[in-house]
C-alpha cells in the first residue's frame, strides 16, 4: 500500500481546508449613499453615536441606531462588495490565504502556536467564515440576562435577509445519518434552534451560492442618520477627565490610508455614547491603547493610564477544533458547514466537503504538497469536532501602540482537563460516523481509522511539535492537532469589564458590544448571536433614548 500518495492527497486537501472559509459578497452591491472612504472625512465632526468596528455586531447596531440618531460607523477595512473573485461559494480560499494589507482577513498566530485570522472588512467575520447560521440555546440566553422576546425578534429581523436553508447533498446527508447511527439523537431536521441531537442548520449563503453578510443589514439603515467611513483606523478613544467624577468618553481619533488624522466627537447630550464593536482582539486592544487596562502593562508601552482595569484582555478563549480528513472514492459535493451534531458531552460535530479544497490556498504551510496534484485527489471531506465553552482561558497583551498590528494573544487550549475530555469524546464520535453504514460508500476500506488519524497528526496543521502515533491516547492527538474554528471571544467580558448593559465599568458614555463580551461561545457557531446582539442592543439603547 503506497501511503505516500495518500499523504500528499491529505496535505493538499488540508491546505485548502485551512483556507476554505473564504470571502464573498452579494452579486449586486447595494448603493449605500452613506458609505465613503475615510480620506473624504472632515478633520472634525460630531455625532450622537460613534461605533468603532463595522463588523458582525457593528453593522446591525449602526443600522438600528440610525433610525433615531446620527451615527458614525468606523471600519478599518474596505467594502465586501464588488470583488468578482469572492462572490461565489465555489470560489473559496482567496481571503484567508491573502496576506496583503488590503486583504479582508488579517492573519495572526497565537502564542499557543495556532494559525488564526481576524476580519478586516465591512461585515466583519460574516465575510470570511463558513456561513453557518444557528441561534444560541435558551439556557445561554437566560444566563446572559437577555429579554427572550426581544432576542427572538432580533434574530428574526436578520433572518429575513441573511439566513437560508441549505440544500443537502449526498455527502452531508451521509454525515447527518452517520451522526444518528453514532447515537447523536434525535433527528431535529432543519432548524435555527440549538437543540440536543442532529440537525441541519441555516446558512448565510443563498441558493445561488452568494454570501449575505452583516454589511447587508445596513440596507435597513436610515441613510440620513448614518455615515460609514471605510479604511478608518481608530487609534484611541478620547476621554474628558477634568471636572468629571470619573472619565467620560467623548471622542475618537482615527486615521485614513494617507495617515491623515481625523477627530470625531459626541454631540452634547446625556444619552450619546461611543460603542466599541471591534471584535475579540480589536476591542480589548483599543481599550488598552486608550488607557484602560492593567496599569503596569500600559505604562510599559508609554500609554497614559485613564483607568487601571486589570481585567481588560483577560478571559480570552478560542474553542479548540480538531478534524479528520476522509478521502472519498466517490465525487462529493462542495459544501461548508450544514449539519451539526449537538452532543450531551459538550462537543459539536460538523463537516465540510469538496473537490476544490485546494482553491486559493496559495500560502498554506502544505502548499508544496499540492503542486502537480490532479483535481480528483482532493475528493473527500473533513469531519470536525469543536469543544463547547471552552473552560480554558488565556489573555491578550499589546505588542505595539499601532492599532493595525496584532496584539499578543494566548488561548491556553486544553489547559482545563474537561476541554480535553470533550475533544476525546468528539473524536470517538467521528470514528463512529466514519464506521457507520450511512457513510460507508464515502471512504476507502483500506484506510483504517488509525491510518486516518496518523495522516492528520502528521500534517502541518499548526506550529506545535508533533508527538502522536497510533499507539498513543487520543488526548495526545487532540493536543497535537488543535486548530481554530475562528470562534475566539473574551477580553471585555460581562461582569468583569462591562456590566449587563455592556457599559464599560469605571467610565461613562462607553460601551462594548461584540463577541469580546462573551464568557462562552453561543450556540454551535456564534455569528448569528453576534449579529443578534448588535440589533438587540440597538433597540434597547434607542428605547432608552426615546423614553428620556
Amino acid at each position: 500500500m503506497n501511503l505516500g500518495w495518500w499523504w500528499r492527497l491529505f496535505a493538499g486537501a488540508l491546505a485548502g481546508f485551512l483556507f476554505f472559509h473564504g470571502f464573498a459578497a452579494t452579486e449586486t452591491a447595494p448603493n449605500y449613499s452613506f458609505m465613503y472612504d475615510a480620506t473624504s472625512a472632515s478633520t472634525l465632526s460630531y455625532y450622537d453615536y460613534i461605533i468603532v468596528g463595522g463588523g458582525t455586531a457593528g453593522c446591525p447596531l449602526a443600522a438600528t441606531l440610525s433610525q433615531n440618531a446620527t451615527v458614525l460607523l468606523l471600519e478599518r477595512g474596505g467594502s465586501p462588495y464588488g470583488n468578482p473573485n469572492i462572490t461565489k461559494m465555489a470560489s473559496f480560499g482567496a481571503a484567508l490565504s491573502d496576506l496583503s494589507q488590503s486583504s479582508p482577513s488579517q492573519r495572526f498566530i497565537s502564542e499557543d502556536g495556532v494559525i488564526n485570522a481576524r476580519a478586516r472588512v465591512l461585515g466583519g467575520g460574516s465575510c470570511i467564515n463558513a456561513g453557518f447560521y444557528t441561534r444560541a440555546s435558551d439556557e445561554y440566553i437566560k444566563q446572559a440576562g437577555w429579554d427572550g422576546r426581544l432576542v427572538k425578534e432580533s434574530y428574526q429581523w436578520m433572518e429575513k435577509s441573511v439566513a437560508f436553508e441549505p440544500s443537502l447533498g449526498q455527502w452531508q446527508s451521509a454525515v447527518r445519518d452517520g451522526l444518528l447511527e453514532a447515537g447523536v439523537m434525535p433527528s431535529n431536521g432543519f432548524t435555527y434552534d440549538h437543540i440536543y441531537g442532529t440537525k441541519v442548520g441555516g446558512t448565510i449563503f443563498d441558493q445561488q451560492g452568494n454570501r449575505h453578510t452583516a454589511a447587508d443589514l445596513l440596507e435597513y439603515a436610515n441613510p440620513s442618520g448614518l455615515t460609514v467611513f471605510l479604511h478608518a483606523s481608530v487609534h484611541k478613544i478620547l476621554f474628558a477627565i477634568k471636572g468629571k467624577r470619573r472619565p467620560k468618553a467623548h471622542g475618537v481619533v482615527f486615521r485614513d490610508t494617507t495617515g491623515a488624522k481625523h477627530k470625531a466627537y459626541l454631540k452634547q447630550g446625556s444619552k450619546n455614547e461611543i460603542i466599541v464593536s471591534a471584535g475579540a482582539l480589536g476591542s480589548p486592544q483599543l481599550l488598552m491603547l486608550s488607557g484602560m487596562g492593567p496599569a503596569q502593562h500600559l505604562k510599559s508601552h508609554d500609554i497614559t493610564v485613564v483607568l487601571d482595569q486589570p481585567l481588560v484582555g483577560q478571559g480570552m478563549s478560542d474553542n479548540p477544533m480538531n478534524a479528520v480528513f476522509i478521502p472519498s472514492p466517490l465525487p462529493v459535493e462542495v459544501s461548508l458547514i450544514q449539519v451539526v451534531g449537538i452532543t450531551h458531552f459538550g462537543s459539536y460535530i460538523e463537516a465540510a466537503s469538496g473537490e476544490n479544497f485546494a482553491g486559493g490556498a496559495s500560502s498554506s504551510p502544505a502548499v508544496e504538497y499540492m503542486n502537480n496534484l490532479d483535481e480528483t485527489t482532493f475528493r473527500g471531506g473533513f469531519i470536525l469536532e469543536k469543544v463547547m465553552g471552552p473552560i480554558s482561558t488565556g489573555h491578550l497583551e499589546l505588542r505595539t501602540r499601532n492599532p493595525n498590528d496584532n496584539p499578543s494573544v494566548t488561548f491556553n487550549y486544553f489547559k482545563d482537563p474537561q476541554d480535553l475530555q470533550r475533544c476525546v469524546q468528539g473524536i470517538q464520535t467521528i470514528e463512529k460516523i466514519i464506521e457507520s453504514k450511512a457513510f460507508f460508500r464515502f471512504r476507502y476500506e483500506f484506510l483504517s481509522w488509525p491510518i486516518l488519524l496518523n495522516m492528520t497528526a502528521n500534517a502541518p496543521l499548526n506550529l506545535l511539535p508533533k508527538h502522536y502515533n497510533p499507539s498513543m491516547p487520543l488526548e495526545v492527538f487532540c493536543k497535537d492537532t488543535v486548530m481554530t474554528i475562528w470562534h475566539y471571544h473574551g477580553g471585555c467580558q460581562v461582569g468583569k469589564v462591562v456590566d449587563l448593559d455592556y457599559k464599560v465599568l469605571g467610565v461613562d458614555a462607553l460601551r462594548v458590544i461584540d463577541g469580546s463580551t462573551f464568557n462562552d461561545s453561543p450556540g454551535t457557531n456564534p455569528q448569528a448571536t453576534v449579529m443578534m446582539l448588535g440589533r438587540y442592543m440597538g433597540v434597547k439603547i434607542l428605547s432608552e433614548r426615546i423614553a428620556n
